[in-house]
């Protein structure tokens, strides 16, 4: 774990000025052993921060197999309507198109959700890096390492303020693409249903897929 975080340090530092505002490490190897204790809980919050990206990156993975499977999903439906040689075989391979179209179109409004969600989490990151170097200031102001009495714990103060009205506004821009997703959601669900009903059921149906 402290090798995972000390890499996103790393990485944090080095993608630009953004809520970068660093404690010299050379300071904090001075700390005292039950000081350094004392940043166990800013740590956790980074290890966690970085697990929620880790997470949203997946998700992104996932949807895009789901939306690749579900365009097969449809083309396998339109050529067993082609082959169907009754009515009721033509209405199912229809509906089975008619719920392929549908997932994929809900796919990808969550797919957007999902990118929407990734750029929040990153800059959330952000947030707990900022708020670890806070937590990192305080303990070597308060450890009266030598040089830490030019370090002006205000400034990183502002700088998790600052970040996190940043990922507040970022996280209230949601609307528009969770308000997207639930609609195309209810329409999927919906020739979701229709094709269970003319299958049997939704948790029998040969036909009905669950994500």
């Amino acid at each position: 774990m402290k090798r995972i975080l000390l890499l996103t340090l790393s990485l944090l530092a080095a993608c630009g000025p953004r809520y970068g505002m660093r404690v010299p490490d050379e300071m904090v190897k001075k700390l005292p052993y039950e000081t350094r204790i004392e940043l166990l809980e800013a740590e956790n919050d980074l290890a966690l921060a970085i697990d929620k990206v880790d997470e949203a990156s997946s998700e992104i993975t996932r949807a895009r197999d789901n939306i690749r499977r579900a365009r097969s999903r449809a083309k396998a439906a339109e050529s067993e309507l082609d082959r169907a040689d009754d009515s009721v075989s033509k209405e199912v391979a229809q509906l089975t198109i008619d719920e392929a179209v549908a997932r994929v179109e809900y796919l990808r409004a969550r797919q957007h959700l999902n990118v929407a969600l990734l750029d929040v989490e990153q800059l959330a990151l952000r947030c707990a890096f900022a708020k670890f170097e806070l937590a990192r200031v305080t303990a070597a102001r308060k450890a009266k390492v030598q040089g830490s009495e030019e370090l002006d714990p205000k400034r990183f103060e502002a700088q998790v303020a600052e970040c996190e009205a940043a990922v507040k506004e970022e996280r209230a821009g949601l609307g528009a693409n969770t308000s997207e997703e639930k609609t195309a959601r209810e329409a999927w669900e919906a020739k979701k249903a229709a094709l269970a009903k003319k299958t049997f059921d939704a948790r029998t149906s040969p036909y009905v897929e669950n994500l």
